[in-house]
């Protein structure tokens, strides 16, 4: 738990989310050292390339590695006029299964991000992806004031697909990226504020519990008072 120094200093260090058994939070380094060695121990298919990045190429080690390098540097990127990152860890009945961030670009001018999110390979296909993208929207929009949220996944994932289309996006055009040396298409999504009011409202069940927030207003004042 963060000390009551760090939350005034940077109330992003105490933002959770809740939702029955599924939780959000900051990763103290306690939690980032779980949290690598999970994606050590593998998040896809060796033949597949979900990220823009391919951080997950390498030996347990090294994606370990890339892990903590990442996750350090994205801490302090929570600046409304600059880059905006927020990474979280997701847990499952206070197990890590994962990790699921927001990211973008001038936050004060423009209240918008892309969502981004991996599992352990050993926690996928039991539903968990959809929920936490759902509570990472809750958190953004109910929480933080988000205007739009955008997504985006290459063909070849169809689980990301779905999950975009499950947790109510709509499809906003394609993308031609280059991945690993190779053209590849991406699909992009985009779920505005009026159409997140609607999903919430006709989706009650989406997450399956009543969500709660916490340190999200503390973080939310600071961002509004350094635009």
């Amino acid at each position: 738990m963060a000390s009551d120094a760090l939350l005034r200093l940077w109330p992003a260090a105490g933002v959770r989310a809740r939702a029955g058994d599924l939780e959000l939070c900051w990763a103290d380094d306690e939690l980032l050292v779980a949290l690598a060695e999970l994606a050590g121990r593998g998040v896809h298919a060796a033949d597949a390339m979900p990220f823009y990045t391919p951080w997950t190429r390498g030996t347990p080690e090294q994606v370990s590695r890339s892990v903590l390098r990442y996750r350090w540097a994205a801490r302090g990127q929570l600046a409304p006029e600059g880059p905006f990152n927020l990474e979280l860890a997701v847990l499952v009945n206070g197990v890590v299964v994962g990790s699921q961030g927001a990211s973008g670009e001038n936050w004060g001018a423009l209240k918008e991000v892309e969502t981004g999110s991996w599992l352990g390979v050993a926690h996928q296909g039991r539903g968990i992806g959809t929920r936490m993208r759902a509570l990472m929207l809750h958190l953004l929009f109910d929480g933080l004031g988000a205007e739009h949220v955008t997504s985006g996944a290459y063909t070849d994932n169809p689980a990301s697909n779905a999950v975009s289309v499950k947790t109510g996006y709509e499809f906003d055009g394609i993308e031609r990226k280059v991945r690993e040396g190779q053209a590849a298409t991406l699909r992009r999504y985009r779920m505005p504020r009026a159409r997140w009011l609607d999903v919430r409202a006709a989706n009650a069940a989406l997450l399956g519990a009543p969500v709660e927030l916490e340190g999200v207003d503390a973080l939310r004042a600071q961002l509004e008072a350094s635009v």
